[in-house]
């Protein structure tokens, strides 16, 4: 049964579209980019990763081939029929209650952003109740940009063109954000809801799921290495 579409989240285009706005064609086209190399240097090799929203498996399958065993975890069952060599689980995050533990959390695709704060609260702690002694949790935060620098787009060398085309301001601190995703023979759009975040905010909001930063991954402070706040 398909799950409705959330209040503020849309999208169009071709195939299925997922409650948050998200073309399950779409994300099935676009290539794996530095996402591996990012994981990979920054958690032990042969690690199992739990990975939080992980769509169609486009960065699931770039981990299994470089040994890491992968539990993938979305709502849409459409995105995980796409997911291939991994153990799969159709469930909501802020819902998962696994009795176990992972050496590794993802929480990509900038999910931490979610407008709506109660959701943000049970990612969080879908991430900290998930991460084994001595884990990490790995999070993708929006550049500081990502609200502002608008519009802009990306010729992506696969040839499509992906275009951020506005972020509006809807109250509460949570933004409209609308964006186009353009190939010779298909259009995708979608628009979705997110609250910006600074990083004193961030780093508050991962303190109050008893975590906190490890480090910075990148320089542009993007990606992120996070653990237990004991430890």
């Amino acid at each position: 049964m398909r799950l409705e579409m959330r209040q503020g989240y849309a999208g169009t285009g071709p195939g299925a579209i997922t409650p948050d706005g998200c073309a399950v064609e779409f994300y099935s086209r676009l290539p794996v980019r530095d996402e591996p190399d990012i994981i990979s240097a920054a958690v032990p090799a042969g690690s199992h990763i739990l990975e939080l929203g992980s769509g169609v498996g486009r960065v699931t399958h770039a981990l299994l081939e470089r040994g890491f065993t992968v539990t993938a975890v979305d709502e849409s069952p459409e995105m995980l029929e796409r997911v291939r060599g991994a153990r799969t689980l159709c469930t909501s995050i802020e819902n998962l209650d696994l009795d176990e533990t992972f050496d590794v959390v993802m929480l990509a695709s900038f999910l931490v952003h979610s407008g709506d704060t109660e959701v943000r609260r049970g990612l969080l702690r879908a991430c900290a109740q998930h991460v084994a002694d001595g884990g990490c949790v790995l999070i993708q935060r929006e550049g500081a940009d990502y609200h502002t620098n608008l519009p802009r787009e990306r010729a992506d060398p696969k040839g499509f063109t992906l275009r951020m085309v506005s972020s509006e301001p809807v109250g509460d601190g949570v933004h409209s954000v609308h964006s186009e995703f353009v190939f010779p023979d298909a259009t995708w759009t979608q628009t979705f809801l997110a609250r910006p975040l600074t990083k004193d905010q961030f780093e508050e909001a991962l303190a109050e799921a008893g975590l906190r930063v490890d480090r910075y991954l990148t320089e542009d402070g993007i990606w992120v290495r996070a653990v237990r706040m004991e430890e």
